[in-house]
């Protein structure tokens, strides 16, 4: 076993992500371009992130066989989503350099444990309650009020394992649609935004904040961000804050984004957290001196953090697999690109359209941030209607 902490990976070594959709992907290219050689650990061969990998092991991630083979090909390895082995990573962690750890993706991988988690540090956000019985499912729409969401505690994302409920006589229907599973119940919050930081966290402890970003979703997924968020210096400096505090208890070696509830009274709360680079990151690709993804190689491989204030404005917005759908089939990149010569193409890889698929997304810079935001709408829409 090699105890490796403080050695620094410098280029041309081997680094691996665990994952290979699209965050795995931008990972991939972005150690490429600074002199590393990138693998990933994939269930398929042709996923997005293999596509452009060095090499890839393919296996699932909590098999030995497919650890120890990722083992002999690199020296630092990290994670594209949270929803990894925390027992693989573990095991990992005594032989190779891994960022973030595994206690980090272990308590953001269930919500019962990440609630619990900014309850005891005082994190300001939205009063829950835990339902694992049916006297806590009681207990939770007695002490939460209605309406309430319903939530797993595990694998849940883009709205996918929640139930919103108005009456308390449908909590139960609402408990068995999701399973009876473990699950979080949370009291409903009138808030005036959805915001998000991204923060990347070194390995001594050395962290950036990066500027906040103004959310908007359809259907529960991520559809635009705009960066800065138009939300006041106050509120900038207090999500700023309270997103590096997150990082800090967690002790989390890598990149984080905290997504909050904006109320209207300009209070924050935290909604969720992701150990790992995020989509309302991906315009920092060309919006800061330092995108999400190279920062989460320089804090894999110990070296020290980039710059995270943003050159421009800019904005993103995200390619479903609905825009392929409504097109009746490739979109209209000639239009969009006539249209506005300025907007960056970034697709995924990804074969099959399907709805509410995450196929790419569009980014514009721009002096104004509200009009990157106008303009990269502007661009999405021809991709349909030219």
């Amino acid at each position: 076993m090699t105890d490796s902490r403080e050695k620094v990976l410098l280029p041309p070594a081997d680094l691996a992500v665990i994952g290979s959709g699209q965050l795995g992907r931008m990972f991939v290219q972005a150690a490429q371009r600074m002199g590393y050689r990138a693998g990933v650990l994939s269930t398929t061969e042709d996923a997005p992130a293999a596509q452009v990998a060095n090499w890839t092991v393919i296996g699932p991630p909590d098999r030995l066989a497919a650890l120890r083979a990722v083992c002999e090909k690199a020296e630092g390895v990290t994670v594209e989503f949270e929803n990894v082995s925390a027992p693989a990573l573990r095991w990992l962690a005594r032989r190779r350099i891994v960022r973030p750890g595994w206690r980090t993706v272990w308590t953001c991988q269930n919500r019962l444990r990440e609630k619990t988690f900014l309850t005891r540090h005082g994190i300001p956000h939205a009063p829950w309650r835990p339902v694992r019985t049916v006297d806590e499912l009681e207990a939770a729409g007695r002490g939460l009020g209605l309406p309430l969401i319903l939530k797993t505690a595990s694998s849940g994302y883009d709205g996918k394992g929640q139930v919103l409920v108005h009456e308390a006589g449908d909590l139960p229907t609402a408990w068995v649609s999701l399973g009876r599973v473990p699950c979080v119940a949370e009291g409903w919050v009138e808030f005036a935004a959805e915001v998000s930081v991204v923060v990347a966290r070194g390995r001594g402890g050395e962290a950036v904040a990066y500027p906040v970003g103004l959310n908007q979703h359809e259907r529960h997924i991520l559809d635009t961000t705009v960066m800065p968020a138009p939300v006041g210096p106050i509120v900038t400096q207090e999500a700023r804050s309270m997103a590096l505090a997150v990082a800090q208890s967690l002790g989390t070696e890598g990149v984080l984004c905290v997504e909050f509830f904006l109320k209207q009274d300009g209070r924050l709360l935290v909604n969720e957290i992701a150990p790992r680079p995020h989509n309302s990151g991906h315009l920092t690709i060309e919006a800061s001196v330092t995108s999400q993804f190279e920062q989460q190689v320089r804090a894999l491989c110990g070296l020290p953090l980039g710059r995270e204030d943003l050159a421009t404005p800019a904005a993103m917005a995200n390619l479903l697999g609905d825009i392929w759908i409504e097109a009746g089939g490739e979109p209209r990149w000639d239009a969009a690109l006539r249209r506005d010569p300025g907007v960056k193409v970034h697709l995924y890889g990804k074969r099959r359209p399907a709805t509410g698929r995450k196929m790419g997304h569009l980014t514009v810079i721009d002096p104004d941030p509200q009009n990157a935001l106008a303009r990269v709408r502007s661009a999405r829409r021809a991709l349909v209607h030219g």
